[in-house]
């Protein structure tokens, strides 16, 4: 395939691939935004609703919206 490269071990066993971000640019930006989605599923999160309101309280002149 073009713009793909497969790595060997010594014994020939496939254990890498290099990706050609020319050409694969759009795919990989998917698999690494999946990555950090699932490096990051169990960190605390921050409910919608607080978060209007704190940007509501920083003095934007706009009110929060609300949906």
């Amino acid at each position: 395939m073009k713009g793909i490269q497969y790595v060997s071990d010594e014994s020939g066993k496939k254990t890498a691939v290099l990706i050609s971000l020319e050409e694969y640019e759009a795919v990989w930006e998917d698999v690494y935004d999946i990555l950090v989605s699932e490096s990051r599923k169990n960190e605390s999160t921050i409910p919608w609703k607080r978060i209007r309101t704190e940007i509501g309280k920083k003095g934007n002149g706009k009110k929060p919206v609300h949906s």
